[in-house]
This record gives structure tokens, C-alpha cells and sequence, in this order.
């Protein structure tokens, strides 16, 4: 099968620029978009990289990028293209962008925008998570979006700006943008991690907002999604994901709340399918995460897939995966474009991983669900004010615990179990959307699995010949949720995260203050107490160990043709405080897997790719992290290859000279951001 003769699914850029390894004697394959293609796989049929030598692979370039930006970076998270054997990325604290030969990593060019007090002042810093390439099969562009949210278009052969396009190759994404920013264009908040989307003559734009859970303000700029022309950056199209007066679902936000709410954007990767001529959007939540008593109703579109028409952004249909969301369960990763069959009949469908644990599967061009979707009754809780839905749509396939429940505490030891039960007593369990409750000592708050659980940014990936997609989730980022009155001149939202008897602070995500002409960010506060399985510092641990029983993370198969979860398994190696806890000692305990958010798959003909997210020391490895490779058909691993850093970005895959290259970033902790090139070794 030549992959890239689906147009359907996989677009006319992936057919123009991927060779399929069926090939013979196939020179270059390459990775032409963040996702490999427009349906999101991750996915290319190279197979020279295979289960009997994937142990054997050795670093054949390294790109360590702390010269980008004024100091370096420890939170990487690119993932590179691959386009005729020169890797493209974004890198360094100033976003830079970056051309290198595919076979040695050698410089080809560097672009770097210095935007002054925007960048330092911007919610979304730091390098990002990709860039988009075009051609019309002369034209060659790279288009990226900076720190202080500029469209930029660059020549891909000499990475000087497109003269052209917008003013002088750039376009200001704080402008023609439907509404007035506060703080205007320097301090005005809104910014972009992800990579644009690109088909045929549209490029898609989203918009993100602080990483923290408490914006200052509820009525936040809001996240509007726009189309722009690929030649000439004249925006085609803007889509409002908060709806205007008149305008289809502004009466789902009751008291005109529509008018006073902010975010419900789309920060995470777009993806199309260029014969229904239709783009994916996945809403995040309105603001704030955790608190809506501002925005009653059920709000559309937050939180909400959109279909929209290519060229002019009209809404073709949508779901709304969550009314009213209140568990920063925002919409978090790429819509997944698969062509499967459903009780014998062929169906184009698009899947939605998400931070729940759900995997929710619809018609795509109709939106019809594919699996049932059960609108279910749900708990309401207690925070003056809010507004609770009396429902939820619950779907048919769940991958990931949803809540936090007495069968998920640590159960090691029956001594342990009972440790547990009485740590929970002061707070709130529950299964799927247990709501968050006013903290108080009686009880401090709700345990979930949300924020940082379920899948996050990185989403999945798919393979278009099986129709199984495969999901790192997060079945440990466990949090307590309890809610309090900010302290004057915090907010002006009524009701934020909070601990009973502890002040009450901002959090600040990551990424926040962290642009290249600012100070490096102070440390992130804690305002809920830790009860994951990422270590032992948080207070809701039973003998140093986490309160919740393994596996803290796993990778899932789950078959879209049937609806059912085909393996799982553990991914990672059980931490070392876990492995060398002196309570676990003469206990048999199989790999836990490791409690992180930010894991992204790499699919190839016969493997399943992910790295791990924490440094661990064994016999087998020194200090570091491995990059692991599993067989798709049953998960069982089939080797790994050392990583000095965690992986902090998703894995790509390439094909220059008739050699198969592996690209991971790593970083975090005390090592700075860099891309490591893998392949075999040469023949001796």
C-alpha cells in the first residue's frame, strides 16, 4: 500500500512530499507536518528501524540550542519537519527557527525575531512546539507564529522572510482579531505553542492563554480561531469560539455571559481533511478552569469540537464534549483523522483523545457519534454561585481511570490500603465529574484525575492501515481541588483554587514570564496538595510512597473499528524511589510506569515509539531516561536506546540517503533543551 495516495485523509502536502517505504529503493522520506500528515497520525511506514535493531541505534547528531534566546531553555517540546533531508524546528527561549541537514545536523540556517517587551510579556514563551511548511511546487515557505503572536513566513532555502506576505513577511496576530485587547499589542494577553495548520490556500490559527488555572480576569481575551491566505497573509476567515450576540449558541451562555467571558481557544494542532474541505477544531475551556459561576449555562463552544468549512471558517457541526467545564479538562490535542470499518461498512471518522481518559469517536463529516455518547447524570456540588450541568456526555470507550475512587488507592499492603483510606477521609471521591467543593478542614477538597491526567498536548497517533490508535495517558497526575475566595487584587473571579488554612496564590504554568528577554520564572507554587505518582514530595503519600496504586502512566491501543481497548500497558520504568522504597522491600512489583503529562508517540511499520519523562537509575542503564519501542500488534517492548534528559517533545521519524532517522527533544531539570538525532549504525 502507498500511504500517501489517500488524499482523503492525508492531503495534498503529504502526497507531494511522502515517499512510502514500499518504494524500493525509496532515497528521502519525509515529515512535512507537525503530525507527519493533516489527519494527525504520526505515523510513516519506515521499517529499517525495526524490532531486531531498535537496542542498536546510536546518536548520529545532537543539536543543543542554548545559544537561541538570551539563556537556555529547559522545557524543548518541538517536534521537527523533515522536508528533501533538511530538518526544520523551533528552538531556544526566542523561538528561533532553525534549518538543518538532515545527516549530520549541520547548520544551514538560523531565524530569530527580537520583539522586546511583547515576547517578555507573553503567556505561551519559550520555543514552542513546531512550525509549518508550504509549497505550490515552486514556492517553498516555513510559516511559524512567535513569542509575542506574529505570523511569520520565511524562504525554506535561505530562511530570510517572505517580502510579500503580511508587512515585510509578517503578520501582527493582535490585530483584525474581533475584539480589543487589554493591554494592547505589547501586554495584550493572548500567544500560540503550537504549529499552524496549512492546507490548499488556508492557513488555521488558534490562540492560547496563561498555563496557570486563575486568570486575572474573567473576562479574559477571548480565543477566537482565524483563516489566513497562505501567499499574501490577508486573513480569509475568524470563527468565535465565545459566540457574538445573534450569532448560533450565544444562548447557551446564560445572562449574556458570552459577552464577559474570555479563552475557549484552540491552542492546541488543527487538523484537516482536504476532500470534505474541513478543518477540526478542539475548544478549550472558558475561563477560569475551575470556577464558572461567571458564564452560566453551557457555553459553546467551549470544550467543544468544531468542524469549519476550509475557506470560510463557517461552523459545519459540533460536539460539545463537556457542558460547563469546571476540571480544567480543557480539549487538549490533535483531532484524529481515520479511515476505519464499523460493522462492516467503511467509516471516515475523526477520534478525540482526551484529558477524561475518554476516546470519543464521530462521522466526520456529519459529526454523528460513531460508538454511543450517553448523556449521564452527574453530581452537583456545593460552591456559592456556580452553575452546575445536570449532565454529561459520557462515551463508550474509556482508556484511563477518571476520577479518583477507593479501588484506585495504593494497595501494596492491606497495612497500606487502610493508610490510604484514612489520608482520604478529609476529602471528596468520585468517579467522572465529581465536581470541585469549597475547602474547608472537614474537607479539603475533590481528588481527581484531571489537569495534568487522562492525555494531554501531545496527544495520539494512529495507524491509517489498522485503524488502531495508540495514547500515553496519565492514570497518576492526581490533584486535590478545593476552592476558596482570592485575597484582594488577586482576580476578580469569585472563587479559585485554594486550601483551607493555607494562603492562597497565582499559579503560574511553566511557561509563564519565561520569554527570552525576561528573568527566568521564580518557582511554581503549590496550591492543592500532590497525591500523583511523580514522587514523594506531595502530603497525600502513604510510607513516601503515592496514594494512588500503579500504574501511574500507561500507553493504550484502542481499535477504532470496534470501539474496544486492544492492549495496555505500563510505559516507563518504575521510578527509582518507588523501586528502592524500604516499605516495598520482599514485594514483587511490576513496572509502574511513570506520572507525567507531556508523552507523544511515534508510530512506524511495526513499532510504537515513546520516551519516558523521568530520570531513573538501574543495572541495566546509567542515570537517564530511555526511548523505548513496542510491537503496535500486542505491546510487548522490543528495545530501548539511552537519553540523557527526559523526552520533552513527541518523537518524528525521517529518510535521508536511504538511511532512517529518529528525531526526540529532551530536556528539563537541570539539563537544557536539545534535539538527538538516532540511526543504526553504519555497516562494519
Amino acid at each position: 500500500m502507498i500511504r500517501n495516495s489517500n488524499k482523503s485523509v492525508f492531503g495534498a502536502i503529504s502526497v507531494a512530499l511522502m515517499l512510502s517505504s514500499s518504494l524500493a529503493g525509496a532515497q528521502t522520506v519525509n515529515w512535512p507536518t507537525y503530525n507527519a500528515d493533516l489527519a494527525g497520525s504520526r505515523y510513516l511506514p519506515l521499517d529499517q528501524i525495526n524490532a531486531s535493531n531498535f537496542s542498536k541505534l546510536e546518536v548520529a547528531w545532537r543539536f543543543k540550542t542554548d545559544a537561541l534566546g538570551s539563556r537556555p531553555e529547559f522545557k524543548l517540546e518541538g517536534t521537527p519537519l523533515a522536508v528533501d533531508g533538511i530538518i526544520y524546528a523551533t528552538a531556544g527561549t526566542r523561538r528561533a527557527v532553525v534549518a538543518l541537514d538532515g545527516a549530520t545536523g549541520e547548520i544551514q540556517w538560523v531565524h530569530s525575531e527580537k520583539e522586546g517587551a511583547r515576547a517578555a510579556a507573553s503567556p505561551r514563551a519559550l520555543s514552542g512546539r513546531g512550525l509549518s511548511y508550504w509549497t505550490d511546487g515552486k514556492q517553498k515557505r516555513i510559516y511559524y507564529v512567535t513569542t509575542g503572536y506574529r505570523l511569520v513566513a520565511l524562504d525554506a532555502a535561505t530562511g530570510q522572510r517572505i517580502k510579500d506576505f503580511g508587512n515585510d513577511g509578517i503578520v501582527d496576530l493582535k490585530t483584525d482579531f474581533d475584539q480589543e485587547l487589554k493591554g494592547g499589542l505589547e501586554t495584550g494577553e493572548v500567544g500560540l505553542h503550537s504549529a499552524p495548520a496549512i492546507s490548499g490556500n488556508t492557513i488555521i490559527i488558534g490562540a492560547a492563554f496563561r498555563e496557570g488555572f486563575t486568570p486575572r480576569t474573567h473576562d479574559n481575551t477571548k480565543g477566537y480561531v482565524r483563516g489566513y491566505d497562505v501567499r499574501t497573509g490577508k486573513r480569509m476567515w475568524i470563527f468565535h469560539t465565545i459566540p457574538k450576540k445573534g450569532e448560533f449558541g450565544y444562548d447557551t451562555w446564560l445572562n449574556n455571559s458570552a459577552d464577559t467571558t474570555g479563552n475557549a481557544g484552540v491552542w492546541t494542532q488543527v487538523s484537516i481533511d482536504p476532500d470534505l474541505n474541513l478543518a477540526y477544531l478542539n475548544v478549550e475551556s472558558p475561563t477560569s478552569d475551575f470556577y464558572g459561576g461567571h458564564r452560566p449555562g453551557p457555553g459553546l463552544f467551549g470544550n467543544s469540537i468544531v468542524a469549519v468549512d476550509l475557506n470560510t471558517g463557517q461552523r459545519k457541526w459540533h460536539y460539545q464534549l463537556i457542558h460547563h467545564e469546571i476540571w480544567d479538562l480543557d480539549n487538549s490535542s490533535a483531532p484524529l483523522l481515520m479511515n476505519v470499518t464499523v460493522k462492516g461498512q467503511p467509516r471516515k471518522v475523526v477520534g478525540v483523545p482526551s484529558k477524561q481518559g475518554f476516546f470519543y469517536v464521530f462521522d466526520r463529516a456529519t459529526g454523528e457519534p460513531v460508538f454511543p455518547i450517553k448523556e449521564t447524570k452527574v453530581e452537583k456540588g456545593n460552591v456559592p454561585g456556580e452553575w452546575y450541568s445536570p449532565t454529561q456526555p459520557i462515551p463508550t470507550i474509556s482508556y484511563e481511570r477518571t476520577g479518583v475512587q477507593e479501588k484506585d488507592l495504593i494497595d501494596f499492603t492491606p497495612e497500606m490500603k487502610q493508610k490510604a483510606l484514612e489520608l482520604v477521609k478529609n476529602y471528596k471521591l468520585g468517579g467522572a465529574y465529581t465536581p470541585p467543593v469549597v475547602s474547608t478542614p472537614q474537607q479539603l477538597g475533590t481528588l481527581g484525575n484531571w489537569a495534568s491526567g487522562g492525555t494531554n498536548w501531545p496527544g495520539g497517533s494512529f495507524d491509517p492501515e489498522t485503524g488502531i490508535a495508540y495514547v500515553y495517558s496519565c492514570s497518576a497526575c492526581v490533584s486535590s481541588t478545593g476552592l476558596q475566595k482570592p485575597p484582594p487584587g488577586m482576580t476578580d473571579i469569585d472563587w479559585v483554587v485554594g486550601v483551607a488554612g493555607q494562603p492562597v496564590t497565582m499559579i503560574k504554568g511553566p511557561g509563564e514570564d519565561a520569554g527570552a528577554d525576561s528573568a527566568p520564572p521564580p518557582p511554581r507554587p503549590a496550591a492543592a496538595a500532590d497525591a500523583g505518582g511523580g514522587g514523594a514530595r506531595g502530603r497525600l503519600v502513604v510510607d513516601g510512597l503515592p496514594i494512588i496504586k500503579p500504574p501511574y502512566g500507561r500507553l493504550s491501543a484502542i481499535d477504532v473499528n470496534t470501539g474496544t481497548i486492544k492492549w495496555q500497558i505500563a510505559h516507563g520504568e518504575t521510578p527509582d524511589y518507588i523501586r528502592n522504597s524500604p516499605a516495598l522491600k520482599g514485594i514483587n512489583v511490576p513496572r509502574t510506569g511513570q506520572a507525567t503529562y507531556q508523552i507523544g508517540t511515534l508510530v512506524t511499520k511495526s513499532l510504537v515509539i515513546a520516551g519516558e519523562n523521568q530520570i531513573t537509575t538501574t543495572a541495566d542503564h546509567p542515570r537517564g531516561a530511555m526511548l523505548r519501542a513496542y510491537d503496535k500488534n500486542d505491546g510487548h517492548e522490543v528495545g530501548a536506546v539511552w537519553m540523557p534528559a527526559t523526552q520533552s517533545g513527541s518523537p518524528m521519524t525521517y529518510m535521508v540517503n536511504g538511511k532512517q532517522y529518529i528525531i526526540v527533544a529532551v530536556s528539563g531539570g537541570t539539563y537544557s533543551g536539545e534535539y538527538i538525532a538516532y540511526t543504526l549504525p553504519n555497516q562494519r
